[in-house]
C-alpha cells in the first residue's frame, strides 16, 4: 500500500519468485523521471534531505525528487556526503632517509574497514626571502609534500585509528581532510507543477 505522494504508487505490479520459488507480488523497477530545471544547492555540513525538500518544495517527503535528479550518487546519504564509505586525505611527513611507504600501505591494508590507500606526492612552489651578495631577493623553491588518501568505512574504522596506524609506521601525520560533499553542488529539480524551487 503506497500513499498518494509515493513515487512508487504509479509503478506497475509484477510477480516474481521468492527464495522458495513461490510467486509473490512486487513493484517493477521505477525508471528515473526526466529532470527539469537547473537550480543548484551547495551542500553544507548538517544538511538533511527532508529539510532540503521542505526548503525547496514545502514538503519534506519530496526529498526523493532531489535524489532522482542526482543519479550519480548510489544512496541518499552519499548525496550529502554522509554515507559510511569515506575518502580522507592525511598529510604526512616521513622521517629522514627512504620513507617506509610499503610498510605503511601494508599496515593500512590490514586494517578492518580500509578499502584502498594510496600515496600522493605533490610539488608546491614556495617563495622565500634570501640574501644574495648582501641584497634581499625573493626566490621560488620547490617543496615536496606527501599525503596518504584512504578510502574507508566509517562504521568500521575512524580517522583517529587510521592516523594512529600511520604514526606507528613512523610518519608524522597532519590534520586530515574529508573529501566529502560539503561545499559541492547538487541539482534541485523543479517542483511537479514545473515551478522553480522556492
Amino acid at each position: 500500500m503506497f500513499s498518494v505522494q509515493s513515487r512508487y504508487r504509479g509503478v506497475p505490479d509484477v510477480t516474481v519468485p521468492d527464495a522458495t520459488g513461490r510467486l509473490v507480488l512486487a513493484k517493477d523497477a521505477r525508471p528515473l523521471p526526466e529532470v527539469t530545471g537547473t537550480h543548484r544547492h551547495v551542500v553544507k555540513a548538517g544538511d538533511r534531505l527532508d529539510q532540503l525538500a521542505w526548503s525547496y518544495y514545502g514538503e519534506p517527503l519530496k526529498y526523493w525528487r532531489i535524489c532522482d535528479a542526482n543519479p550519480a550518487f548510489l544512496s541518499p546519504l552519499a548525496l550529502l556526503g554522509q554515507d559510511a564509505l569515506a575518502t580522507t586525505r592525511f598529510p604526512v611527513s616521513p622521517g629522514d632517509g627512504d620513507p617506509p611507504w610499503s610498510g605503511l600501505l601494508e599496515a593500512l591494508a590490514g586494517e578492518v574497514g580500509v578499502a584502498d590507500a594510496v600515496v600522493v606526492e605533490e610539488v608546491a612552489l614556495e617563495d622565500q626571502r634570501r640574501r644574495v651578495e648582501d641584497r634581499p631577493v625573493t626566490v621560488t623553491i620547490e617543496r615536496l609534500t606527501h599525503s596518504v588518501v584512504v578510502t574507508h568505512n566509517r562504521a568500521e574504522v575512524d580517522v583517529r585509528a587510521l592516523a594512529g596506524v600511520m604514526g606507528d609506521a613512523g610518519f608524522e601525520v597532519g590534520p586530515p581532510s574529508d573529501s566529502g560533499q560539503v561545499g559541492r553542488t547538487i541539482v534541485v529539480p523543479a517542483a511537479f507543477d514545473g515551478q522553480a524551487p522556492r
